[in-house]
Order: structure tokens, then C-alpha cells, then sequence
């Protein structure tokens, strides 16, 4: 700040995670599209929360403070899902534990309160925006109120938050109080009535007591979180009433390469002397869209990064590339070019999509145009081209049922582009439980293996599947998973990697381990909720590994032994 001459900073962004400049990472986006509004940014990293030291640090912002918790939630970030504590942080220099605290946002925020009294504290984030309603917490296995209220925030912005915080700095710059803005889309605030006519949500109060309330909260919300259809949502806690206004626009093509095109240095902060474990994973690594129309019962991606894929333009990736190609520490291979799944890169629908969104289940909508997704082994060959790049492969792993829908795309991903080890995620084999997870059925799993060995033999090659399973998901029975021992053991498969259901805030699948009912049709389901029933659902399938847990081991499966 006294070399650029600053007096005081305009905005101040304190983060959970080490800072690392590579959109990849929530903080360093904002930072850089605030940059190039032309205001001044200032970033607390992981400050100490046991005094007010480090709040301190960089004083009073002019506008506000912008709060996260970091690219993971603090809670899944401590502990496993048997709620033990884990000894690492990906996103701390050194990989060490412990640099941010349990329920980092609502900490974070209430030390600035404490120190500003007067100062706007504006959440974001992923921790924040699954938070955005009355949740259920399974870390103390209750339901929390609203994370704006026991923040002491002023605002949230939930989602990718690149077009809210641009409109709310513009306003707070115009000088309009912060509690004044309130209709800003992707935003969530106090309110100080519920006008007629609106939807409003069971209360904090009833779904804390009422089971039933609360998966009426969630299917109101699930039904309210595509753009342009949904509608701005109300709920009281006690004498407060929050509003959740509708998402933001999703970025188009261009927006999304503005957005990549700024100046990110994509490497930590100089002042680290240690690895971040989280930056070395994705430094070679492209982003080339965000947003997921799978719409899987257990993931939180359609209610933060949203239904629509927003995928970037060929040449902007591929000037990225160009810059990954020159940084010193590139070895020659792009370990990944993709989203939250790869080959969704450029698939849009026909009619510009509905209220629904549920694209994939329980067959491929006809509107969707899935056909050609040359367009993404194009980008990929495009890539390889580039000098100084040697491979280019995939690691966010494919959408099976999608790559058989383009079997040539599919071959050239397959024999192109894998560097040995294709991700994959069927995340169970048993009928019923797929079903409930809206993932596609065994036989599609099946098909999809039997072509990659079928393309992996024909270009010589010796390749593997790297499939991911779930066990202890709501709905599954020990009956239903003896089922998927069965077909593993069947076809071959000996999984060196799996995860036991981990419920966290605001997903489908977490609202049926909470209530026992599936919160979209009412169906009554089974739920392994004790640790022991937890653990012998995950033994049977890791049956040929008795006593290794999910985190202790990894995923790899032959192509051969299919």
C-alpha cells in the first residue's frame, strides 16, 4: 500500500485459504475483477482469529470487507466424514492444519464486527452460499439458521459472484447504504417484510422441529434455482426475515473470457516458503467452463455454480495455454482442460433450457445437443499444438452416458487424451440407489467400459478406469450393496479408492439423510446414518481390502481386467 500510495484499501477480502493467483481460486477472481473495476484491493490471508491483530492489519476498507471462508468448507476442510479431524489443508502453505477456524466465515465476520463496527461485511464463497438458508448441519447434527444472520454479514452473494459484487461495489461506491441493497440477483439479505404473493419458505423454527417443513423448504428451493425462472424466496427466522433473491445471469462466452483474460500470475504469493498442495494440483491445469446439468442428488454444483454450462471460447483457452507454456516451473504437460465434467465443454440446449434442468436423468433430454463433442477433442488437439506443450489429457474426468452418445469424441478421449487413468463416476451399480442419486443405470456404466477397453486395445495401449463409488448414500440398504459387491466382483473390479456419503449443506442427498424422505417425490427411504453401519457398507465394497477407510486408499482399475 506504500508503494502504490494508498491511504486505505477499497475493499478488503479476508480468506480461509493461503493466497494462490489462479482463477481456480474463488479469491483471487474477485480480487482481479475488482482490480480491473478500478478499485483497490486488499487480501487477509488466513488471519489469526484468537486476537484482532491481523484484522487490523491492513485497516478500515473503504467500501467493505468481502468474506470467505476459502475454495472449501472450513468444516469439511478440519474432518472426515466419521467427524474425525484430519491433519492436513491442501490450501495452507505446507499443507499444514489448523491456519483457519471451524465455521471460518462466521468467525471471520464477526472479528470484523467486533474491531468495525459500522464497516459492510459482504459473504461469499462456497461455505457461505450452501449456507444461505436454514440448513441442516451434520457436524453437530441439527439445523443452523440462516449463515447471514449468525454472521453478523451485512449481505451474501451466493453462486460464482463475479456480476453480484460488481453491482453491489457500484452501488456502495454511489453512495447507497448497504442495508438498502436488496434486489440485487444472487444476493441474499435481510428484509423487513414479505411482500403478498411471494413464495415464502417453512421458518428456521418449523423445519428445525418438522422434518417434513423442511424437505418442503428444500424442494421450494430446488425448484427456485435456475435462471431465469426462479423467483426471489423468503423465510423467517424468529422477528428476521431473510430473502434469497434469484441467481445471477450466468457469464456468456465472452464474459467468461474477460473473466480468464485478467492478469492472474496463477502462482502463490511470493512471501510463501512452502508448498500449497492445492496449487500444485491444478498449476498446469485449465479451467474451460463451470457448470454442471447432472444434476446428481448429492452434489452441490447446481446450486452454486448453476445447471448451465458456461464454457469459454477456443481461442481464449488456448491463449492461456500459450501462457501456461512460458512459466518456468511447466513441464510440457496440461494435466487437464475442463469444468466440474469435461466433456460437457460447449453442450447447450436446443430450446435454451427450462425450469427443470435435470438434463440427464432419467435419459438424455432430446433438447440437448450432446451429439458432437468433437468440439471439445478439437480444443484438446488445438492444445497439444501449442509450442512447448508435449501432452494434453484429461483429469475432471468424463460423463459416461454423455461420451456413448459421441463415439468418435469418445475414442479420441480415450486414445488421445488419457494419460493412462480416465475418471469416471457411476457412484453405484444398484438400480434403486442410482435412481435415487439421478445418476444413469449399470448397463450404461457397463457399455461405456466395454468401449473403453474396446478403444484402448485398438490404439495398443494399456489404460485404466478410475471409477468413484459412494457407499452409505440415503436409500441404499446393506441388500443393495451386497448388489454392487456382486457386479464388482463379477466383472473384475478390485476399487482401490471409495468415499462413504458425506452430507453436507444444502444438497439433495443431504436432506434425505436428514429427514429419511426423498424431498422431491416424499419416497420413504432407508438410511444408514451409525458409523457402524456406515463402515460395513463401506467394507462390502472394499471387501478385498478389509480395514482401510475411504481416505487411505486410492482408485485405480485395470482396463484389462474388465
Amino acid at each position: 500500500m506504500k508503494t502504490l500510495g494508498w491511504e486505505r484499501c477499497d475493499v478488503i477480502i479476508v480468506s480461509g485459504d493461503a493466497f494462490v493467483d489462479h482463477p481456480s481460486f474463488g479469491t483471487a477472481i474477485i480480487a482481479r475483477v475488482l482490480e480491473a473495476e478500478g478499485y483497490r484491493v486488499g487480501i487477509l490471508d488466513q488471519p489469526d482469529w484468537r486476537s484482532d491483530q491481523d484484522i487490523r492489519r491492513l485497516g478500515e476498507p473503504r467500501f467493505c470487507f468481502a468474506v470467505t471462508a476459502g475454495n472449501i468448507d472450513s468444516m469439511v476442510a478440519h474432518y472426515t466424514v466419521n467427524r474425525k479431524k484430519r491433519s492436513d489443508d491442501a490450501y495452507t502453505a505446507g499443507g499444514k492444519a489448523g491456519k483457519r477456524p471451524n465455521r471460518a466465515a462466521i468467525v471471520y465476520s464477526n472479528l470484523i464486527r467486533s474491531v468495525y463496527k459500522e464497516t459492510p461485511i459482504i459473504l461469499g464463497g462456497v461455505e457461505s452460499s450452501l449456507r444461505r438458508m436454514a440448513h441442516y448441519d451434520y457436524w453437530n447434527d441439527k439445523v443452523r439458521r440462516s449463515i447471514l444472520l449468525d454472521s453478523k454479514a451485512d449481505l451474501l452473494i451466493y453462486g460464482m459472484g463475479e456480476s453480484p459484487v460488481k453491482e453491489v461495489l457500484k452501488r456502495l461506491k454511489s453512495g447507497i447504504n448497504i442495508r438498502e441493497i436488496y434486489d440485487v440477483p444472487g444476493t441474499v439479505c435481510r428484509s423487513a417484510e414479505i411482500p403478498p404473493d411471494s413464495i415464502e419458505l417453512p421458518s428456521f423454527e418449523l423445519v428445525s422441529k418438522d422434518k417434513m417443513a423442511f424437505n418442503t423448504m428444500t424442494r421450494l428451493h430446488y425448484e427456485n434455482r435456475v435462471y431465469p425462472y426462479a423467483k426471489t424466496l423468503y423465510q423467517r427466522h424468529g422477528e428476521q426475515i431473510v430473502r434469497i433473491n434469484p441467481p445471477a445471469k450466468p457469464l456468456n462466452t465472452a464474459e467468461m473470457d474477460a473473466l480468464y483474460a485478467l492478469p492472474f500470475t496463477r502462482e502463490p504469493h511470493p512471501k510463501y516458503r512452502e508448498r500449497i498442495p492445492a496449487w500444485e494440483q491444478i498449476n498446469d491445469s485449465i479451467t474451460a467452463h463451470r457448470g454442471c446439468f447432472g444434476n446428481c442428488s448429492f452434489c452441490a454444483i447446481t446450486f452454486h455454480q448453476g445447471p448451465r454450462i458456461q464454457s469459454r471460447s477456443k481461442a481464449s483457452v488456448l491463449k492461456e495455454v500459450r501462457e501456461l507454456s512460458k512459466k518456468p516451473w511447466f513441464r510440457g504437460t496440461v494435466s487437464d482442460i475442463g469444468g466440474p465434467t469435461a466433456n460437457m465443454y460447449g453442450i447447450h440446449c436446443r430450446i435454451g433450457g427450462c425450469k427443470e434442468m435435470n438434463c440427464l436423468f432419467p435419459e438424455i433430454c432430446p433438447h440437448l445437443v450432446v451429439e458432437d463433442q468433437e468440439r471439445y477433442t478439437e480444443l484438446l488437439k488445438a492444445a497439444a499444438a501449442v509450442p512447448g506443450v508435449n501432452h494434453v489429457f484429461i483429469a475432471s474426468g468424463l460423463r459416461h452416458d454423455l461420451a456413448l452418445a459421441d463415439l468418435r469424441a469418445m475414442e479420441k478421449m480415450v486414445t488421445r487424451f488419457t494419460g493412462g487413468h480416465l475418471k469416471i463416476a457411476p457412484e453405484h451399480l444398484n438400480e434403486d440407489v442410482t435412481r435415487i442419486m439421478n445418476k444413469p443405470p449399470d448397463t450404461l456404466y457397463f457399455r461405456f467400459l466395454e468401449k473403453f477397453l474396446q478403444f484402448s486395445r485398438k490404439a495398443g495401449k494399456e489404460q485404466y478406469i478410475v471409477p468413484y463409488f459412494i457407499s452409505g448414500h440415503p436409500g441404499c440398504t446393506d441388500a443393495m450393496m451386497l448388489d454392487l459387491q456382486r457386479q464388482l466382483k463379477q466383472s473384475g473390479h478390485k476399487l482401490q479408492q471409495a468415499a462413504d456419503f458425506y452430507p453436507t449443506p444444502m444438497t439433495i442427498s443431504t436432506a434425505m439423510f436428514y429427514t429419511g424422505y426423498h424431498p422431491l417425490t416424499n419416497e420413504k427411504l432407508d438410511v444408514p446414518k451409525s458409523e457402524k453401519a456406515k463402515r460395513r457398507q463401506f467394507g462390502m465394497m472394499m471387501w478385498h481390502r478389509p480395514g482401510k477407510s475411504a481416505s487411505s486408499v486410492k482408485q485405480v482399475i485395470p482396463a484389462n481386467e474388465f
